[in-house]
């Protein structure tokens, strides 16, 4: 997700954009030189200010708010647990990392002995993709390399052959995941798994929680979905912007949250070509990516229920208005909030 922070007054406290499943080329060029952990500033005042950080998290920008109530010592020490748990699990899951879990089963095409994480993250992967009907496929990898090597690899404004599009689709298909017990297999030779499209919600979670292990319940966690944990310590709500798609340096609309998550899916976050008619949001049972200027924002108990929902209800079109309906309703407490590219708000609930 990109975030857009106005110094304004009366800002948002977070402004949520489309997420990057993965690095376009200006963000390739600079990921080698970004330290993870930027670092983090402790303001003191009378009132007691909150810890700010701002890093990155997933490849994307990430930052946390925690009201700490003056002690310092303290949150500085949970931030620092907060940020090995974000180390711990990019380890996992970054395919930007060739020595990660995840880049290594796709090599290998087996993983045994796999951490608790990562059996969870993929078997909640593997559950909406079935509740989707395999809108939402964490094999979705071999149709996002083929789209990226052909646009900002190969520098092509053309879109990929049928062909090419048909054979990477032929292995895709998350039915051919194998998870028993701590071991993943993939079952056809070329397969490749993604988890982008729930890591940054999942990571989001597990941070949060490092934090209240510390004893602090104040917070607004954003490792790529900003999960807000209970309110502020005045009792008012976050909020959180959600961004024009058409224009995502700006706030279309604010949503004041209390104890929950908030996820943001919409082709504009990576266009892949100059005008965005193709971006990196992929439907993997028609191979075609979903529009540049719409987006789908989830409000849910978790971001890990967001971020997964979100991805999947991007990718259904507008005009199957039942579909959407019936998959939002299986994840009790979710809500969808839509933007088309007029600029037109609706809400699914």
């Amino acid at each position: 997700m990109n975030n857009f922070r106005s110094p304004a007054p009366h800002a948002p406290d977070v402004t949520a954009a489309a997420k990057p499943r993965m690095p376009g080329r200006r963000r390739l060029m600079l990921m080698a030189a970004v330290v993870p952990l930027l670092g983090w500033r402790i303001q003191q005042s009378a009132h007691a200010a909150p810890l700010q950080w701002q890093g990155i998290a997933m490849g994307a920008p990430a930052s946390l708010v925690l009201h700490h109530g003056g002690d310092s010592a303290r949150a500085q020490a949970a931030l620092t647990a907060t940020l090995a748990e974000m180390a711990r699990l990019e380890a996992m899951f970054s395919l930007f990392r060739a020595d990660s879990l995840i880049s290594q089963l796709n090599r290998s095409a087996r993983l045994d002995n796999a951490p608790p994480e990562f059996v969870a993250l993929l078997g909640t992967a593997l559950d909406m993709a079935e509740r989707s009907g395999g809108v939402f496929d964490p094999t979705i990898q071999p149709l996002w390399s083929l789209y990226f090597d052909h646009f900002v690899v190969g520098g092509q404004t053309q879109p990929p052959a049928a062909g090419q599009v048909a054979q990477a689709r032929a292995l895709v298909d998350w039915r051919a995941v194998q998870l028993d017990g701590s071991s993943v297999t993939l079952k056809r030779p070329g397969m490749g798994l993604s988890l982008n499209g729930v890591a940054q919600g999942f990571v989001t979670d597990r941070c949060s929680e490092v934090l209240r292990s510390h004893g602090f319940s104040h917070m607004l966690v954003d490792m790529g979905e900003p999960r807000a944990v209970a309110a502020k310590p005045d009792g008012s709500a976050w909020q959180i912007g959600l961004a024009d798609p058409r224009e995502p340096s700006r706030a279309l609309h604010t949503l004041s949250v209390f104890d929950q998550a908030v996820a943001t899916s919409g082709g504009y976050g990576t266009r892949l070509d100059a005008v965005g008619l193709y971006t990196h949001l992929i439907n993997p049972r028609t191979g075609h990516t979903a529009p540049a200027f719409e987006s789908v924002t989830v409000v849910a108990p978790s971001a890990t229920q967001a971020d997964a929902m979100s991805t999947a209800l991007a990718l259904i079109p507008r005009s199957e208005l039942s579909v959407r309906l019936a998959l939002l309703r299986t994840q009790p407490g979710c809500r969808a909030i839509c933007m088309d590219g007029l600029g037109q708000v609706s809400e699914l609930s």
